[in-house]
């Protein structure tokens, strides 16, 4: 690996997001000096591969930072919280996958397409956003440099590796159980640490995250906030509705956008699109063309389909967005900053 890159960590690197994040790295040309890949207790110790290396699990903690350059987290909330501090103490810069600082003023919270500039301002940390946000602003942002934007409405259909590994096998397993006439067992869905819990299998769960005193659930205004602080347009009207689908990987989104220009056609909509960075048109309706989880699995870009004019308001235009979650929702975003880090010297 050299001595002229840096000294990476991957925290997490045992979980749904840290394993495509160690899978994105492999084929991406970051100089990575060193690489540690850190976890709780309960996975220490595990033997992973990279680039034909083995590298053994350790256990997370405040000196494992002790001369690495950037580190990846991606290990929940409570551990970033504990953790990053201290990681950023020894002088390391962290790229934070959850909702930890997400919403802090001295944290940025970037897409690179749409907000790179914010990495500059950083304190040792800059958050990843939330993965239904990632792909709405990636195909809203180039919208809104053409043509202003005054209003979002969202609705998501999200795949159930959202919640993690464990609730791809709880689709599974519900799967099978519905198909042998069995009785569903439901016990992680639609939020592990709520009261109830129901089964995703051939089902549709209006609640991603805990509830909250407004009638929305956090997911929701996850993307209420988030939006408005990436997009630097703090009185932009956002609305989010959040569903989880019984389907493995890829978000979709129905959104509906009011711009400020008037007489647009979807056509011009579609010509920006075309061009944007990061996003790809996949929008013929005569050939029954436009993005789904499927289609967008296992890709980096946000895929746009579906763009119509609203029946009754010029300024009115719906889209469908699509894009694999894990991926350009998480790991590859959180490696795009860290990139654009390394490119502009920002460390």
């Amino acid at each position: 690996m050299g001595n002229n890159g840096y000294n990476f960590a991957v925290v997490g690197a045992t979980g749904a997001v840290g394993q495509k994040i160690l899978q994105l790295l492999e084929n991406k040309d970051l100089p990575i000096n060193q690489l540690k890949l850190l976890s709780s207790a309960r996975s220490a110790g595990k033997k992973l591969i990279f680039k034909n290396q083995e590298i053994t699990v350790e256990v997370a903690e405040p000196d494992s930072f002790n001369d690495i350059d950037i580190a990846l987290f991606s290990a929940g909330g409570s551990i970033s919280k504990k953790l990053a501090p201290e990681a950023v103490k020894r002088g390391t810069v962290v790229v934070d996958n959850t909702s930890a600082f997400r919403m802090d003023e001295n944290v940025p919270l970037v897409v690179p397409e749409v907000n790179v500039e914010d990495i500059k301002k950083h304190n040792g940390i800059i958050a990843n956003p939330n993965c239904s946000t990632i792909q709405m602003v990636a195909a809203l942002k180039p919208l809104d440099e053409a043509f202003g934007l005054s209003r979002i409405i969202v609705s998501t259909y999200q795949a159930v590796s959202g919640a993690g590994n464990q609730a791809n096998e709880e689709l599974k397993n519900q799967s099978r159980q519905f198909l042998n006439n069995d009785e569903m067992k439901a016990e992680l869905l639609p939020v592990k640490g709520d009261k109830k819990h129901f089964p995703i299998a051939f089902n549709a769960l209006p609640q991603i995250d805990m509830f909250q005193d407004n009638g929305y659930t956090f997911e929701e205004m996850k993307m209420v906030n988030e939006t408005k602080k990436i997009m630097h347009l703090p009185k932009l009207p956002v609305s989010a509705t959040c569903v989880r689908l019984p389907f493995f990987q890829s978000h979709a989104e129905s959104v509906y956008v009011d711009v400020e220009k008037e007489g647009l056609s979807a056509s011009d909509l579609q010509d920006v699109l075309r061009k944007a960075e990061g996003v790809i048109l996949e929008d013929d309706p005569s050939n029954q063309v436009y993005p789904t989880p499927l289609s967008a699995m296992n890709k980096e870009e946000v895929f746009v389909g579906r763009i119509r004019k609203d029946m009754d308001h010029d300024k009115g235009f719906h889209l469908w967005v699509v894009s694999d979650n894990l991926i350009k929702g998480a790991a590859l975003n959180t490696i795009q900053i860290a990139e654009r880090l390394i490119e502009n010297k920002w460390l």
